[in-house]
Parts: structure tokens; C-alpha cells; sequence
């Protein structure tokens, strides 16, 4: 008894096994049915139906006889099929089981639908790699307001607002500072219409921008802008860190600075704390990333606290401005630490008593000291640094101040003394800029700024709805931050005095953070939080870019970058975050954050660029698969955002923007060149798509101009049985004569069905594909399977190429075995090549010893190209030698002309004409005529005319049609009593020893039915020897009578030899030894000129009009280039090719 079981039911059916071995088929169905036919037990009695529940299935089992030998129980006689189909059992999908494990069910794609780690992008998955990497993220996912929302804001806002707005308000004015935030806030909102938009076109996995980008715009755009982006990243990371330095050193804890003095001290003490900073940061990020998203919402906390301080201290300033009051030497700020008097001098138990002030200008305290000229002429006046929102301030700071390196910060309205001549030694009393300033410089360093309006797509992953929380995140965020931005401008203006704001680093407020002085409750309020906020963002820079850096390497598009996509066993990329430190610390050593700001501004800038192209690429081409969730979007947007981020790049500095420029494009370029192919289906493969399509349109509307010809070479590859080219020097001769330029075709011929040989077409065109990149030939491969080769090379001729863009040249390999009939590409089908080469009017090119041209990576050193100029067939002689002259391999080789003088033809003019003809041409060649005057025929021309006709004779005596074998064959098989067999011998039957080597081998074709062969013999090389003939019949395989195989064998010695004694009483034709004398001729005169000359090129003539003479035209061809070692024959395609005008 068997067990059997229906798996979707779950439930098991007992079978009985019959004496006969056969396995009974167990019934399972959802409904309750009968059996239909009787269970059969072990002795053969029979059982009683009995009824199962399950799914309808039928399920056969595997028994075996005594002997231990399976047998299959299956009806089906190929059962490999039906077990690869267990696993669809129950589906009612037996219709599709085979095209299953390719177009997977709908049921199941859904389920993915539901569950969304990575939706599959089609069938056929073309993104293995990247699904393979991405593991499930589970649930609780995170909402528009804290997964996009939060974090953008906390992004956008941080070390600029803090520790520089106000000196661009105080430096710009109200106006222009208004005029910049303005600028570079809808830069990166207009940037974030066409983000949001590419965000909802499908699904974002993470990745953020850079995934966008590189889908959208391909991998070679993707790569560059990618790695400007983790550029931008990284120097972030860096400006964060010199921000926290910053704010450590002049307003927490000045006592720490290692480094004291000047300027340079400052500096130095800079890049020994952000060294140290940078270390301890990668530390963090290298123990533990969760660590630094659980402190993300501390960071932010102190970012939103800082801002409602500042709105509070501006609410409070209207009622009850606080005191920080200002010392003003005449017009100029004086730096003024704590308890420091904003006097000269004071009275004091009646005694007048100078202040610390005069021992700074003056060399004494007494009052007859020597002091510094202004000091003495102006008064000291101390003024309130912030008079509060409710004062006329703003009129003042209205407009911009800017001013040179080491300018003083001076009051504009206020009365001073100026004087002659100037000290420096006094400056460091009093505030002063420490940079020169202007507009654009302003831009560059205020851009910062307002990045990270992507901090919301890198988070795609994790969001609960990304299509919707990008787009409505984003944009808030952007919207919100750019009202307090402008909000603060004018705020700013409003209630800070004007020398305060251009004081960069408070010290006219005792050294207090100048935004600070504004606070409420108290300045330490933003000091500890833009501390933090700056350290924060320190951190998720240096966590972010080494994870950019990771994916871009895993993606295999920039080869030398694959190291870093490796890291710790849980992923984190160890050598990428050790990377990231590095060039970190390179902006770290740069020391200032106004320098470093401009350059990561530059990245940024250019990536925003490239998502709003995007964008507007994708709508223009409408594609169908662009089809965002968020409609809110337009091209003209797009195009606006992308030449607003390219102006704010050049407004802030244009060299830096030439340099990210720079470093993009050679990006680029390495990834074009060396990088992995990726098709992800982006947009510049359309708009190349779409352009190409616009070019051939307006090429068709005419044929070119002779300036423009050039060789549009289709050039024919005979394969081998592997599917391998058997002549690669021909692509190696058609890179060096195209030099990539124009079109190239690359085709060959696979005779048989499509059906039968797609596979080997696959692997011929792969194979070419490979070859035509080792051999560097640009162009595209074609393969044709067709009935005959004569039939796929005529269609090839006929179709290849797309509307304007068609081959106007046909380059292929002399065929070297011609005389061999079981060739392939036999004389036959070459003749007719040429035949529909000119009928075509198409150039036809054809390279003899095709072997022993040189490789790409040969260079003649010396040499000549011998052209020789029989006819004039469009110029096509001139022309190839000119460009071949361009490549390496042929460039110190001298063209040489050769032109043929007859009887009447005045050889000195020839040859002063041909010189001016080529001095017009503007190619430089020697010029040289050959007098080939007309003489007798020789003997050894006569003599190979008549070995040439005979062998064409007797080939056309042995050859039987088609239609005639076929009517033999079924005579034969009427008269026969015995079965044919598919295999047959053939041996000679009428001809003798001697015959044999004047008559080649005829091709042998197998047919299904053939009993003998009458056409076969052996391949010509040399003449006649013997006119006798032996007949000897062939090995039948069948019953034949007596009767009969008397009379076959009469009948072909009689046919034999009355048909050879034809042929040997023949004569020449006449026209025939005319055109032999002259190939003997030219071929001697041609080997006397050059025969050792690296490339000879012959006019090639034209086969005959009357197609029973194409062998003869094989064996001119031959005798006119024997003893030659490099030669190409060119026939013209009927037009002019080459011009002497402009």
C-alpha cells in the first residue's frame, strides 16, 4: 500500500499497488466526488471507492518491480517537467507553468506589494545586486513629521544662522541680505518640486539623491554628481566641526586656545582642536551609529530652542532692550572686553586718572604722553548695541557696507576727525574685518545654509509612506526655514546696531556671540545650543557620507572606488568612514569656515543642478514610465531651478565652480570609460534616443554633400563552426580606416532557420561584440540567420543601417579558398556581392591577405601605399590612403600614385595634370606613369586562358541541377525494390588519375534520399596530364537487377567520355585572353613598382555581364594580384567621393 499525499489540502490517501507495478492515481478535490475507477488492492481484488477532500491535482508515485528498478507511474513521457511543476500544484496555472520561473505570479508579486522591502522592477530583476543588499525594514514605520519634516529642519538650520547671519545682514544690508536668502531659498525649493517629483515616480530605496540622480540620468551622471555630493558632504562635516571649534575658542572657553596671538594663532588653534574633534566624531560613528541617531533628537531639540530664544529675545527687546553697550572712537569700534571703561580719562579724589583706552594709543598714562594722532583728535562715545525692534535702526542697516581686509568696522552717521597718515600698529584695538567682502563672496558662504533638503529622501527607507512624506516634508521644511531666515534678516536689522552685526566674533559686546546678545533669557541660551547643534551635524555628516560612499561603491560604477563598499560584518563602512576622515581633514587644515563654506557649497550646488535637470529631462522626453504621484511639478520649473543653481555657482565663485565643473567631468569620463555597464533605464539614454531620432529625420532628407562623404563601412565577418571570427585583422583595418568616426556596421551570416539558431546567433554576436572592443571598432553588430549566405548577405546589403544613417561601403575579406567548393563563402557568392554591391551603388572594398595586415598596436616606421589608378571611379582611391594616414599604424608611410600611359597617351602631361590634381585635392602624394604599351600575346598567356576555360567546362559538365538529381533520384527509387538509406559513398566514376588534379571538388550535399553521386572529384592545381578516363560505378547501397547496373554503368562511360573529348578539343576564347593578357600585364607591372609596399590599392574590376563567366572573373582577379602581399581592391559606388573645392 502507498501513501500519497495532496499537500494544499494537507490531508493523506492511502493507494493500493496493482501486481503490474503501476501506481494508482490518488483524486484529491476541494468538493466531495467519487473516484473514477475503482482502488485495486495488492491480490487485485477490488476496493471500495472511497472519497477524499483536497485540491484538485493528480498525483502519480513512483513504484519499481521486484528488481528494485524505478519506473515511472507519470502518463507524461517527459516527467522532468511535471516535478519541476509540483510546486504550481493546485494553482489552476498549468497553462503558464513554464513561463513561471521568469514572469512570476500575480498573487505573489502583490504580496511583495504589501510588504515592501524592494519592489521588483519587472520580471526580469535588473537590479539584483542593490535588492540582494537591502534588508526588510520592519514596522513601526515613521511619519511625514518626524521622519522628513524634523529631520530636514534640523539640516537647514544650524553653524550659518548661528555664527554668521548676522554679519552678512550687518555687511549686506537688510536689502541685499534679503536678496540672498531669497535666491538661495528658492533655488532649493524649485530644486525640491523636481526632488519630490522624482521621489513619487516609484519607489526611492535608500539612497536619496544619489539613487535619484544616477536612475534618472544614468550611471555616468549618477557617479559624478554622487561623488560631488559625498564631496559636499564631507567638507559639511568639516565646516561643522570648525563651527563647534568657533564657538568653543571665542565664546565658551577663550582661555583653551593653545596658540596665543594674531590671526595665525587662531588658526593654528583651529586645526589642532577640529584634528582632535574629527578623531573623537569617526570614533563615535565607527563604535556605534544608533548611538548617534538616538542623540539626532537631543541636537534637535536644542536647534528649536535656540530659535524660540532669539524670537523671544526680539519680542522682549520692544519693551525692554537689554545692555550691551558699544565704545566708539569717532566713528570706529573699539574692541572692548569686561569691565572695561569707554573713557579716556576720568576724575578721581580730584585728580585726573587715564583709563586703560589711553595706555593702548598713548605710550605713557601721564597726560603729556605721545599718542596716536586720531585718538587725540576724536572723542570717545559709547552708544547701545542693541537699541531694540522698536527703534529707527532699520533705516540704518538698510544698505550694504562692504569693505577691504583689515577695514575697520566704523559707525556710518557718527562724527570723527580723520587723519593723514594711518598706523597699523594700533588696529588690534580696534574691530575690524578680517576678509574682504562683497556680494558673491556673501552668496557662497550663506548657501550652506539651506542644505539638506535631502535629509528627508535619504530617510525613503524608512518612511511609512515616502510618496507622500517626501513632497509634503520637504517642502514645509523649506517653507518654514526659509520664513525664519527671511524673518531674521529683517528681525536683525531691527534691532541690532549696525557696527554690531558686522562684528563677525562680538568682541564690541565683551566677546559675546552677537546673536547671542539678542537671546532670551540669556545668550548662554544659543551658545549651548548652536554647540551642540553644530556638533550634531558634525556627526550625521560623518555618518552619512562614508554610507553614500558605500553605496556608490557597491554599485560598481567607479571601479577604483569598489574597496570602500566592504566594511563591518553589520554593514557599516568602516573604509569609507576612514576615507570620509581624511578629506575632512583636509577642510579641518583650511582652518576657516568662511573659506571651506564656498567649496561645499559648489557640490551641492551642482547636485541640486542635476535633480532639477532630471526632472525636467524626464518631462520633456515623456516617457511611460514617468508618472510621479505629485503633480504639483513642471519642466519650466525645472529649467528655472537648474539655471538659478548654475548662476548661484558662478556668482559664488567661478573659478571653484570651473574646478567642481572639472572634477565632475573627468568623474564622468572615467565612468564612461572605465566603468561597469548599467542600464537603469535613465533619461539620458533617452534624450539620446530622441536626439538621435531628430538627427536621422533631417539626414534623410537628402544624400551628402561630397565634403561630407566618408566611409560608411558595413563590413561582412565570415565565422567559423564556434561562432569565432576567423579574420579579426578585419576590424583591425576598419578601426584604422574609420578612426571612430562615422558608422560602422559589423555583420555576418549564419545559414539555417532562426528558430534553430538563435542561440548560436547570441553567441556570434557576443563573440563580435568582444572582438570589436579588443580591436577598438565603434560601431554596431548585426547578425543575420537566413536559408543560404548568398541570401543573408543580400539582405544585409539591402537593410542594414536606419534612415539616413546607412552604410555607403562594403569592406570584406578576399575569399583565399575560392577554388575549394565545400567553402562557404565560395566564389559564387562572392561574385554576387559584387554584383549587388554596384547595383546598390555602393563602394565595395576587399582586402587580400587579409592575415598579414598589421594589428592596431603595430607602427610601419617606413613604407609607401601604393595607389594605383587605373579608372576613375569617384575618387575613392585618393581618399582611403588619406585616412588610413591618420591612424598610427599608417602615418610615416608616403602615398604613391600610379596612373597607366597607353599607346596614344602623352605620359609627361599625364603626370603635370595628376600633380596639379592632387596639389587641388590638398593631399600630398609622388606621382609616377607607367607606359603599358600594347605587344603580342604570349604563349603563357594563351596557355592559362585554355587550363582556365577547361576547368570552367568540365565543372558545368559534372554539375547536375537540382531539378535533375531530384527527377534521377526518384526514377531510381520507382525501379528499386530494396529501402534507401540516408548514407551514400561517392567515389570518381569517369575520371582518371591523371584528371584529378584538374578538377576541384563540387559541394556535396546530403540529401535525404540520394543514392549515389556522379559530381564529386578533386581540386585543381595544375594542368592536364592524361586525356584518358577510367569508369568505375559506384557502391550502391540497394537491391538493384543485373540488368540494371550494366546499363548504369554504360551509360555514365559513354556520357564521360563523349563530354571530355569536347572539352579537351576546345579553344580559347578570344575576349578572354584579351582580359588574361592584360591582368598578366598590369600584374607585372604593378610587382616591378610595388611590390614591396606596405598596402597596394587596385581599381577593382567589375565582374562580367554575362554570369556564365564568374569563374573566369575569379581567376583574372587572382593573376592581376598575384605576388602581392598587402592589396586592396576598390571599386567606387558611382559618385563623386572627393572634391577640390572648399
Amino acid at each position: 500500500m502507498l501513501r500519497g499525499t495532496c499537500e494544499s489540502a494537507r490531508q493523506v490517501v492511502l493507494a493500493k499497488v496493482p501486481p503490474w507495478g503501476f501506481a494508482t492515481p490518488i483524486v484529491c478535490s476541494r468538493r466531495s466526488h467519487r473516484w473514477p475507477f475503482p482502488l485495486l488492492a495488492a491480490d487485485g481484488n477490488k476496493e471500495e471507492p472511497r472519497q477524499a477532500w483536497a485540491f484538485p491535482a493528480l498525483a502519480f508515485v513512483k513504484t519499481s518491480h521486484g528488481d528494485g528498478i524505478p519506473r515511472e507511474s507519470s502518463p507524461f513521457i517527459n516527467n522532468d517537467s511535471m516535478e519541476r511543476g509540483n510546486i504550481y500544484e493546485g494553482k489552476n496555472m498549468a497553462l503558464f507553468e513554464e513561463e513561471m520561473d521568469s514572469n512570476p505570479m500575480v498573487s505573489s508579486l502583490l504580496n511583495k506589494l504589501a510588504n515592501y522591502t524592494n519592489v521588483t522592477q519587472g520580471v526580469v530583476e535588473h537590479e539584483e545586486d542593490e535588492d540582494s543588499k537591502r534588508k526588510e525594514i520592519k514596522a513601526p514605520r515613521m511619519g511625514t513629521f518626524i521622519g522628513v519634516y524634523l529631520p530636514c529642519l534640523q539640516n537647514i538650520l544650524g553653524v550659518i544662522l548661528f555664527l554668521r547671519l548676522t554679519w552678512i545682514v550687518g555687511t549686506a544690508g537688510v536689502l541685499e541680505s534679503f536678496i540672498i536668502v531669497f535666491m538661495c531659498c528658492s533655488g532649493t525649493l524649485l530644486t525640491a518640486i523636481s526632488m519630490s517629483a522624482i521621489a513619487t515616480n516609484g519607489v526611492v530605496p535608500a539612497g536619496g539623491s544619489y539613487y535619484m540622480i544616477s536612475r534618472s540620468l544614468g550611471p555616468e551622471f549618477g557617479g559624478a554628481v554622487g561623488i560631488c555630493f559625498y564631496l559636499g558632504t564631507t567638507f559639511a562635516g568639516a565646516m561643522y566641526i570648525l563651527g563647534t571649534i568657533e564657538i568653543l575658542l571665542k565664546y565658551i572657553s577663550p582661555n583653551a586656545a593653545i596658540f596665543e596671538g594674531g590671526e595665525e594663532a587662531m588658526l593654528n588653534n583651529m586645526r589642532v582642536y577640529g584634528t582632535c574633534i574629527l578623531a573623537l566624531m569617526a570614533l563615535v560613528v565607527f563604535v556605534g551609529v544608533k548611538y548617534v541617531n538616538k542623540l539626532a533628537l537631543v541636537f534637535l531639540a536644542c536647534v528649536i530652542l535656540s530659535i524660540f530664544a532669539i524670537y523671544a529675545g526680539v519680542i522682549k527687546t520692544a519693551f525692554e532692550p537689554p545692555i550691551f553697550p558699544v565704545c566708539l572712537l569717532g566713528n570706529r569700534t573699539l574692541v572692548r572686553g569686561t569691565d572695561f571703561p569707554c573713557v579716556k580719562y576720568y576724575e578721581e579724589n580730584n585728580m585726573t586718572v587715564t583709563t586703560k583706552l589711553w595706555e593702548n594709543f598713548c605710550d605713557s598714562p601721564l597726560l603729556n604722553a605721545s599718542c596716536d594722532e586720531y585718538f587725540m583728535l576724536n572723542n570717545v562715545t559709547e552708544i547701545q548695541g542693541i537699541p531694540g525692534v522698536a527703534s529707527r535702526v532699520l533705516l540704518d542697516n538698510l544698505w550694504s557696507v562692504y569693505g577691504d581686509k583689515f577695514a575697520i568696522v566704523e559707525k556710518q552717521d557718527q562724527p570723527s576727525v580723520p587723519v593723514l597718515e594711518e598706523t597699523d600698529a594700533k588696529i588690534k584695538y580696534y574691530v575690524y574685518s578680517d576678509i574682504m567682502t562683497y556680494f558673491t563672496m556673501l552668496v557662497g558662504i550663506y548657501f550652506p545654509s539651506v542644505t539638506g533638503i535631502m535629509a528627508g529622501s535619504n530617510r525613503s527607507g524608512d518612511l511609512r509612506d515616502a510618496q507622500k512624506a517626501i513632497p509634503t516634508g520637504t517642502i514645509l521644511a523649506i517653507l518654514t526655514t526659509s520664513f525664519i531666515y527671511l524673518s531674521c534678516i529683517v528681525l536683525f536689522g531691527a534691532c541690532i546696531e549696525g557696527v554690531v552685526l558686522r562684528d563677525k566674533f562680538g568682541q564690541a559686546v565683551n566677546g559675546n556671540l552677537v546673536i547671542g546678545t539678542l537671546a532670551w533669557p540669556s545668550p548662554w541660551v544659543i551658545v549651548i545650543g548652536s554647540f551642540f547643534s553644530t556638533c550634531g551635524a558634525g556627526l550625521q555628516s560623518l555618518t552619512g557620507a562614508p554610507r553614500l560612499l558605500q553605496a556608490i561603491a557597491r554599485d560598481g560604477i567607479v571601479p577604483f572606488l569598489q574597496v570602500f563598499g566592504h566594511g563591518k560584518a553589520n554593514g557599516e563602512p568602516t573604509w569609507a568612514l576612514l576615507l570620509t576622515a581624511l578629506i575632512c581633514e583636509i577642510g579641518i587644515l583650511i582652518a576657516s569656515l568662511d573659506s571651506v563654506a564656498p567649496i561645499l557649497s559648489m557640490f551641492f550646488l551642482m547636485c541640486y543642478l542635476f535633480v532639477n535637470l532630471a526632472c525636467a529631462v524626464q518631462t520633456l522626453l515623456r516617457t511611460p514610465n514617468w508618472r510621479p504621484r505629485f503633480k504639483y511639478y513642471h519642466w519650466t520649473l525645472s529649467f528655472l531651478g537648474m539655471s538659478l543653481c548654475l548662476a548661484l555657482m558662478f556668482i559664488c565663485s567661478w573659478y571653484y565652480a570651473l574646478v567642481a565643473m572639472l572634477i565632475a567631468g573627468c568623474i564622468y569620463k572615467y565612468i564612461e570609460y572605465r566603468g561597469a555597464e548599467k542600464e537603469w533605464g535613465d533619461g539620458i539614454r533617452g534624450l539620446s534616443l530622441n536626439a538621435a531620432r531628430y538627427a536621422l529625420l533631417r539626414v534623410e532628407q537628402g544624400p551628402p554633400h561630397t565634403k561630407n562623404w566618408r566611409p560608411q563601412v558595413l563590413v561582412l565577418l565570415n565565422l567559423d563552426s564556434e561562432q569565432v571570427v576567423k579574420h579579426p585583422r578585419l576590424l583591425s583595418f576598419t578601426s584604422q580606416l574609420k578612426a571612430g568616426k562615422g558608422l560602422t556596421i559589423v555583420g555576418s551570416v549564419l545559414p539555417g532557420i532562426y528558430l534553430d539558431k538563435f542561440t548560436e546567433a547570441q553567441r556570434a554576436e557576443e563573440n563580435i561584440r568582444s572582438l570589436m572592443g579588443a580591436e577598438r571598432t565603434k560601431g554596431f553588430c548585426q547578425i543575420v540567420v537566413s536559408s543560404t549566405v548568398r541570401d543573408g548577405i543580400s539582405h544585409l546589403i539591402q537593410s542594414a543601417g536606419l534612415g539616413g544613417m546607412k552604410h555607403n561601403t562594403v569592406l570584406m575579406a578576399w575569399p583565399q579558398s575560392w577554388k575549394h567548393t565545400d567553402n562557404p563563402f565560395s566564389w559564387k557568392n562572392f561574385v554576387d556581392t559584387v554584383r549587388e554591391t554596384t547595383a546598390a551603388q555602393q563602394a565595395l572594398l576587399v582586402a587580400k591577405n587579409i592575415d598579414s595586415f598589421p594589428t592596431n598596436q603595430e607602427r610601419f616606421s617606413e613604407g609607401n601605399i601604393d595607389v594605383w589608378w587605373i579608372v576613375h571611379d569617384g575618387g575613392m582611391l585618393m581618399l582611403l590612403p588619406f585616412l588610413l594616414r591618420q591612424h598610427k599604424v599608417w602615418r610615416k608611410c608616403k602615398m604613391r600614385i600610379f596612373t597607366v600611359a597607353q599607346m596614344d597617351d602623352n605620359s609627361i602631361q599625364m603626370k603635370k595634370d595628376l600633380q596639379m590634381f592632387l596639389y587641388h585635392l590638398r593631399i600630398n602624394a609622388e606621382v609616377e606613369v607607367v607606359e603599358m604599351f600594347e605587344n603580342d600575346i604570349s604563349a603563357f598567356t594563351y596557355e592559362k586562358t585554355l587550363v582556365m576555360e577547361q576547368r570552367s567546362q568540365m565543372l558545368k559538365q559534372m554539375q547536375l541541377s537540382k531539378n535533375e538529381r531530384e527527377r534521377e533520384i526518384q526514377s531510381i527509387t520507382d525501379e528499386s525494390r530494396g529501402s534507401i538509406r540516408k548514407k551514400s559513398r561517392s567515389s570518381p566514376q569517369c575520371i582518371g588519375q591523371d584528371v584529378d588534379n584538374l578538377l576541384p571538388n563540387d559541394i556535396q550535399e546530403e540529401e535525404a534520399q540520394l543514392i549515389h553521386d556522379r559530381n564529386t572529384a578533386s581540386r585543381s592545381t595544375g594542368m592536364v596530364k592524361s586525356h584518358t578516363a577510367v569508369a568505375t560505378p559506384d557502391k550502391i547501397q540497394m537491391t538493384w537487377t543485373k540488368e540494371k547496373l550494366i546499363s548504369e554503368k554504360h551509360k555514365n562511360k559513354e556520357a564521360c567520355l563523349s563530354s571530355y573529348k569536347d572539352i579537351f578539343s576546345m579553344k580559347p576564347n578570344q575576349s578572354n585572353v584579351r582580359r588574361m593578357h592584360t591582368a598578366v600585364k598590369l600584374n607585372g607591372v604593378v610587382l616591378n613598382k610595388s611590390q614591396h609596399a606596405q598596402l597596394v590599392l587596385l581599381n577593382m574590376p567589375g565582374p562580367p555581364k554575362n554570369r556564365h563567366g564568374d569563374e573566369n572573373y575569379m581567376e583574372f582577379l587572382e593573376v592581376l594580384t598575384e605576388g602581392l602581399n598587402r592589396v586592396l581592391l576598390v571599386r567606387g559606388g558611382g559618385r563623386e567621393v572627393i572634391t577640390i573645392y572648399s
